[in-house]
C-alpha cells in the first residue's frame, strides 16, 4: 500500500478551521445606529462594500490596539443605556407621547380624526413574555382533573 496517502482524520486537521461565530443582538441610541451607516458610505467612498458586522469589528480592533489610558477615556465617552425590554408600563407612554406628537390627518380620503378615530386607533401591542418566564407559570399552575 501507498503509505504518501493520507487518512480522513489527517486531511480534517490539515484543512483551515473556520472560527465560530456568535449572534448576538444589542440596543444603541438612533444617532449612534446612524453613524454606522455613515461611515458604511464613507467606506463606500473608498472603494470599500462593507457590512455592519465587518465595520463594527474594525472597530474592535481599533480598540483592542489602544494604550490602557485612551481604550479608558474612549469607554468614559460613551453614556451608559438602560437595556433591556421596555416595560408595558413605558411602551404605553410611548405609544400615547407619539400619538399626541402625530398631527391629525385632515385631508379628503384620511381617516377622521377625533375622539372617534382613537377608538378603531390600533393599539400597542401587549408586552413579550420570555418563554422561560411562561414554562415557568404553566408548570407552576395546578392542574385540575377533568370533570366527568
Amino acid at each position: 500500500m501507498n503509505s504518501s496517502r493520507k487518512t480522513r482524520p489527517e486531511l480534517a486537521n490539515e484543512k483551515e478551521k473556520k472560527p465560530k461565530l456568535v449572534r448576538d443582538s444589542f440596543t444603541i441610541p438612533k444617532d449612534e445606529y446612524a453613524a454606522i451607516e455613515a461611515l458604511k458610505i464613507r467606506a463606500m467612498t473608498q472603494g470599500l462594500a462593507i457590512k455592519k458586522s465587518e465595520l463594527l469589528r474594525a472597530g474592535l480592533m481599533a480598540l483592542t490596539g489602544m494604550s490602557d489610558a485612551k481604550l479608558k477615556a474612549a469607554l468614559v465617552a460613551v453614556p451608559t443605556l438602560k437595556t433591556g425590554r421596555p416595560s408595558a408600563q413605558e411602551v404605553a407612554e410611548a405609544a400615547q407621547a407619539q400619538a399626541v406628537a402625530a398631527p391629525e390627518p385632515t385631508a379628503a380620503g384620511m381617516a377622521p380624526a377625533g375622539p372617534a378615530a382613537a377608538a378603531t386607533a390600533p393599539q400597542a401591542p401587549a408586552p413579550r413574555r420570555s418563554r422561560k418566564a411562561a414554562a415557568g407559570v404553566a408548570a407552576a399552575a395546578p392542574t385540575e382533573p377533568p370533570a366527568a
